[in-house]
């Protein structure tokens, strides 16, 4: 992609200087002679004006500027006394990203990250032996999901968004764990804590 940035920009320099020596009249005339010729009207104007009213121009700018910074520090302390937006909960968290993973993979797995988290927490549970480690896989006496509940839970917990391909115009898209049914993944972590 650089390579073409820089084709590109190599192809419009060369054509600026093929140019460049027959043009030199039209822009002496068409830009260096109004631009000199305004900047000379402007100097006539600043020497025909007394210095008095430049200073008075100059001080009501900096008056201006100053007032406007006073205003902004009033209208601060006004900001402090308006309600803070209320706290989003787990549950509210995990709903919206619900809604929103038909936006793309990675509202997809977020909640597969929460709901593995939430199977290696009930494993743990389960468990009484030993400690679980995170990394530990997900399995045990009692744990017997599908095995595209599995590998959606995993793929959660111990997977990155950026592992799966969204599918873009020219890429095909390839079928991923997480493209599996929610609420079938809830109802098995269901009866796991009913158990």
């Amino acid at each position: 992609m650089k390579t073409y940035r820089y084709l590109i920009m190599a192809g419009i320099l060369a054509i600026a200087l093929a140019l460049a020596f027959p043009l030199r009249d039209t822009v002496y005339r068409v830009v260096i002679v109004p631009l000199a010729y305004m900047l000379w009207v402007l100097g006539l104007v600043y020497h025909s004006v007394s210095q008095l009213l430049w200073w008075f121009v100059v001080l009501v700018v900096v008056l201006m500027i100053l007032s406007r910074s006073l205003v902004a520090q009033i209208k601060l302390d006004e900001r402090t006394f308006l309600k803070p937006k209320p706290v989003v909960g787990q549950v509210e968290s995990l709903s919206l990203s619900i809604k929103k993973a038909e936006k793309g993979i990675y509202f997809k797995w977020l909640i597969a990250n929460r709901l593995g988290k939430l199977a290696s927490r009930i494993l743990s549970h389960h468990q009484t032996e030993k400690e679980r480690l995170f990394f530990d896989p997900l399995a045990g006496p009692s744990w017997e999901p599908n095995p595209r509940v599995q590998a959606y839970l995993e793929a959660g917990l111990r997977g990155s968004f950026t592992h799966y391909s969204p599918g873009g115009y020219f890429q095909r898209h390839t079928d991923n764990p997480m493209d599996h049914d929610i609420a079938e993944v809830i109802e098995y972590l269901e009866k796991q804590v009913e158990n």
